[in-house]
């Protein structure tokens, strides 16, 4: 069985000048990086949370995470089966649960991928590798919520 290892370095940017004095004293704002990147993840909280809409927040980039760990699980299948994808497009959406105490989790996940295919006849097989896909996803393998699929390809 093999490791992997990935490093990430994630650095606040919100300090206003005052620091966490108080709640409303201090941006959420911050950056993710990682060995041989282009470019950083701008971060912040969610607005909900007085993060800055404009970049991402950890809920998103989760639901982005389980949406882009089953393209490519997906892609590799179709590849592997002659399956000739032109297009794939997941618009996909994470449920998450707030607590009394301000705590919170996921509850639920739905991928909504809509994949366009060169041999229309292939459908219902391509739609199958769905399934397996999900199976090799080594996010949705690794939270503790359920991750649902619902594919349409044409």
């Amino acid at each position: 069985m093999a490791h992997h290892s990935f490093k990430t370095t994630l650095r606040w940017t919100g300090n206003l000048g005052s620091g966490t004095s108080s709640y409303r004293e201090y941006s959420r704002d911050h950056e993710v990086r990682a060995p041989q990147k282009l470019a950083p993840v701008l971060g912040s909280s969610a607005k909900i949370y007085r993060g800055d809409e404009r970049r991402y927040n950890p809920e998103e980039l989760l639901v982005a995470a389980l949406s882009s760990c089953h393209m490519l699980a997906y892609l590799h299948l179709c590849s592997d089966a002659g399956i000739v994808v032109t297009a794939y497009e997941d618009e996909a959406e994470g449920t998450m649960r707030t607590n009394p105490d301000g705590s919170g989790e996921f509850v639920e996940a739905v991928l909504h991928p809509q994949v366009r295919l060169a041999d229309a006849a292939r459908a219902a097989e391509a739609g199958a590798l769905h399934e397996r896909a999900h199976e090799m996803c080594f996010i949705a393998r690794s939270v503790n919520f359920p991750v649902r699929c619902e594919a349409n390809s044409v």
